[in-house]
């Protein structure tokens, strides 16, 4: 267990049994002006967890004493603040009940810390800006209109269908974070979330035919295969290559 530095940025609790990797991390964070603190087991976790109050969690899943599924049931009990799980199981099942049990992000090792960084920022900048409480999201040319149900793309107003716009807000109110397929159809059809995914499916391909510069890759709404769909960040959108196309 270490105790964190005496600083002014966000405390990060690294919980991983794997020496290197916490000392990767450690400089990572540290270099960007985070705090870390380090547990190494499932009870030093909840331990920290409750003495120092982190404002972001990055969990891996193999912890010698507990799985790390357990540790993130443990937290939703009680912590509100942001879980980037990070872990070599990379299975499409895994990725979906750990977001659906709370996780706010999965992250895939072996990763880039750029990429893990890029993340950490999106969720501590979620949590810091709650819900919709941004009126209007602008992310490279798209901008939407939470107040006034309106949509433009680089200035010129874009037309939708009253579900085709309640996909994009919901995705808009959780942007940078992966949504699952089922944490989607019961923002869509509360009613009957058990319908066929296909029907999500057609829905965003006519969503993507609308805003997306080229449908066939998406650049706004990314899908996480088998697991649900995304709508990036300004800051993702970045990353991924299209910082000079969409401005």
């Amino acid at each position: 267990m270490t105790e964190p530095r005496q600083q002014a940025g966000p405390l990060v609790l690294v919980i991983d049994d794997e020496p290197q990797i916490r000392r990767f991390l450690r400089t990572g964070f540290e270099m960007q002006g985070f705090r870390i603190a380090e547990a190494e087991t499932a009870r030093q976790a909840l331990e920290l967890a409750v003495m120092r109050r982190p404002d972001l969690v990055v969990l891996d899943l193999g912890l010698p004493d507990a799985d790390g599924a357990s540790v993130l049931e443990a937290l939703r009990g009680w912590f509100p603040g942001p879980v980037i799980v990070l872990s070599v199981r990379s299975s499409e099942e895994e990725k979906v009940s750990l977001l659906e049990k709370g996780a706010d992000d999965y992250v895939v090792k072996p990763f880039g810390m750029a990429e893990l960084l890029a993340r950490a920022r999106v969720v501590l900048r979620r949590v810091a800006q709650p819900g919709a409480a941004e009126p209007v999201l602008r992310v490279g040319k798209l901008m939407l209109d939470f107040a006034q149900r309106m949509v433009s793309l680089d200035g010129v107003p874009v037309v939708l269908s009253p579900k085709q716009f309640a996909l994009l807000r919901v995705l808009g109110i959780h942007h940078g974070k992966v949504l699952t397929h089922r944490q989607l159809m019961k923002e869509l059809w509360p009613q009957d979330p058990d319908e066929d995914v296909q029907y999500l499916r057609i829905l965003m391909k006519k969503l993507r035919d609308k805003i997306e510069p080229d449908p066939a890759r998406p650049a706004y709404l990314v899908t996480e295969l088998s697991v649900g769909y995304r709508l990036r960040t300004q800051e993702q959108l970045d990353a991924a290559g299209y910082a000079e196309a969409m401005r």
